[in-house]
């Protein structure tokens, strides 16, 4: 049984570790209220002597954040809609039957994951230019990003439908339910909180990517915000405090997201722990 002061020992450890892990975000928003000399000083200064809150409504208004933002929210949310929609069923049928079949799709879908973005996007973007998709470049990154997360979320959402007993949907068929009815009525509420969890973990993967959206969407009016913070990158000079202005704007709807899902995500992550 854990003592007292051994449970202040971990929680102090955990504190640490969460400092550590969070510095970098912190140091990220009082960058972006520096000064260019102030970036540089010597020691660095923990917080500004004179904040430049200026800062984010200027790149803001120069950098046009709000129209990256949109892109960027409009490729996420589109990522998200395809792979859950195509994902969920495929997860579902590689968690109930096992057969040698299904046993070598899901090793396919395991092979799938490991190809980088990097390796994949020439013949993607020679076959989207086949078939005419480049034409519309957030479309065609949409279902690119989509084809990249999908076997990342079937292997998740796949963990999540395991955590489910198999005699729930054998009782819900004796009592009348038809299989579609069983999985929309018992297996969904009960894995639905890893299925969120998934899922915003694909609408951040999405909502940052930048392989795909700078290979593929030409236009800047259609560009994601991942792209955006590079107009900022100059041969000469590098504006770091509107690179940072920029991306604590980035990252702040993230972080309030999982700031407000943090019990679902808590949740989804331990739901099988005591299955």
């Amino acid at each position: 049984m854990m003592t007292a002061s051994t449970a202040r020992l971990l929680s102090v450890a955990a504190l640490l570790m969460t400092a550590v892990y969070l510095f970098p975000l912190y140091w990220m928003y009082v960058t972006s209220l520096k000064t260019e000399s102030g970036i540089f000083a010597s020691p660095p200064a923990l917080w500004p002597v004179d904040p430049q809150w200026a800062n984010y409504p200027e790149i803001w208004r120069l950098s046009n954040v709000g129209l990256y933002l949109w892109n960027s929210t409009i490729i996420a949310f589109g990522v998200t809609a395809l792979v859950v929609l195509f994902g969920t069923g495929a997860a579902y049928v590689l968690a109930r039957y096992r057969t040698i079949w299904i046993d070598a799709a899901l090793f396919f879908v395991l092979m799938m994951q490991v190809l980088p973005p990097s390796l994949m996007i020439t013949p993607i973007y020679v076959g989207f230019a086949w078939l005419g998709l480049l034409d519309t470049p957030q479309t065609a990154a949409i279902l690119a990003i989509a084809g990249r997360s999908l076997p990342f979320y079937i292997i998740l959402a796949r963990a999540a439908f395991l955590t489910v007993p198999r005699e729930l949907e054998e009782a819900a068929l004796v009592d009348g339910n038809s299989r579609a009815g069983a999985f929309a009525m018992i297996v969904m509420p009960l894995a639905r909180n890893g299925l969120l969890v998934t899922a915003l973990i694909i609408f951040m993967q999405s909502f940052g990517e930048y392989v795909y959206s700078t290979s593929i969407i030409a236009d800047s009016r259609l560009q994601p915000a991942s792209i955006g913070m590079t107009r900022f990158l100059q041969p000469n000079i590098v504006t770091w405090n509107g690179i940072m202005a920029f991306a604590a704007m980035f990252v702040t709807p993230i972080i309030v997201a999982f700031v407000l899902l943090q019990r679902q995500i808590v949740s989804g992550l331990t739901s099988g722990a005591l299955k």
